[in-house]
């Protein structure tokens, strides 16, 4: 099976030597992103919920590059270094997807790149597959 990378302008580059994500047949793996301004390549200012917003606006455009949306996303891993912000992390994600819900793992860490609070990575069933 080839892998095709997916690339979007409306996300982060990437800040090693990965993809923004790869599509191998009909399944598309999005690589954690961490809430980067795409434009300034800096975290965005602002508390968890700004962090989260960013995180998932990036998210959004690698799966538009696809042709996709967020609602094709199957499994979401969410990391955060505060789980204390597992319930806000509930109600921003349900202002971006809608039922059914992905499967999702929510784990704290002890840090993430570039002192972020959350990062999160997902695999998508593209549509029609």
């Amino acid at each position: 099976m080839s892998k095709q990378a997916i690339q979007s302008p409306d996300a982060p580059a990437a800040i090693g030597p990965y993809s923004q994500a790869i599509r191998a047949g009909n399944t598309l793996y999005l690589s954690g992103q961490i809430p980067l301004d795409p434009k300034t390549m800096q975290i965005v200012d602002g508390g968890i919920d700004a962090q989260a917003r960013r995180v998932f606006d990036n998210l959004r455009a690698v799966a538009r590059a696809a042709g996709a949306s967020l609602d094709d996303i199957v499994k979401l891993s969410i990391l955060l270094t505060d789980l204390g912000e597992f319930a806000e992390i509930n109600d921003i994600m349900a202002t971006y997807f809608n039922a059914p819900y992905p499967a999702r793992a929510t784990y704290q860490v002890a840090a993430l790149p570039r002192g972020a609070r959350i990062e999160v990575e997902a695999i998508l069933a593209l549509p029609g597959a």
